[in-house]
């Protein structure tokens, strides 16, 4: 893990000292199936069943870094899958809270995430959010979008953050919209390609 970590940092994937310090806490091994255990640490996307996939790890790298994570902020992420990136998330902020709209993968997720007391699993349809605890300093969407829905917008707190894979079925573009008191801003950081986004505003 040390090793991936720092070819990560070497590579300028990651670039501070909040992501290093997650990713050094946080196994990867803990978070993949069993048979899959041998490559935890290769940087590349793993089946982790039901057609969901944890990203690579120079991609999780990515998006903690343009989350910008604080030690007192509130995180919604969209798409818990093996609750990987929740850890990470939850080593770096106050609390988490976490959608998945596959009752199995959540299942998985809870037990993977119960020495994290500050990460909460929710089932349902990551689409709509998670209003109940919102307003929210950061967003992070591991699901591709076909457009950022309007429940997040209205759903992160002003100078907020939402990171999110946003495109087609096949291939989409990783934004940052930050957002303003009457807009958002949006930058683009690549090509990447996700798993789609279920529900409402999903594909």
């Amino acid at each position: 893990m040390d090793s991936l970590v720092s070819r990560l940092k070497r590579y300028g994937y990651i670039r501070s000292a909040a992501v290093e310090k997650a990713m050094l806490k946080v196994d990867r091994a803990l978070f993949v199936p069993e048979g899959a255990k041998t490559y935890a640490y290769n940087d590349h996307p793993l089946e982790i069943g039901y057609g969901q996939t944890i990203s690579a790890p120079h991609m999780v790298a990515i998006m903690l870094e343009l989350l910008e994570i604080g030690e007192k902020d509130r995180v919604l992420e969209i798409g818990t899958g093996s609750g990987y990136n929740a850890a990470l998330m939850a080593t770096m902020a106050k609390e988490v809270y976490t959608v998945e709209s596959i009752p199995e993968l959540a299942e998985i997720a809870k037990k993977n995430l119960s020495d994290f007391k500050n990460v909460n699993v929710i089932v349902g349809d990551g689409s709509l959010g998670y209003e109940e605890k919102a307003p929210y300093d950061t967003i992070c969407v591991t699901c591709a979008a076909p457009a950022l829905p309007e429940t997040l917008k209205t759903q992160v707190k002003e100078g907020g953050r939402i990171v999110i894979p946003v495109g087609s079925l096949y291939i989409q573009t990783l934004y940052r919209f930050i957002k303003r008191k009457s807009s958002f801003e949006k930058s683009a950081h690549g090509e990447v390609v996700f798993v789609p986004m279920r529900g409402k505003y999903g594909f």
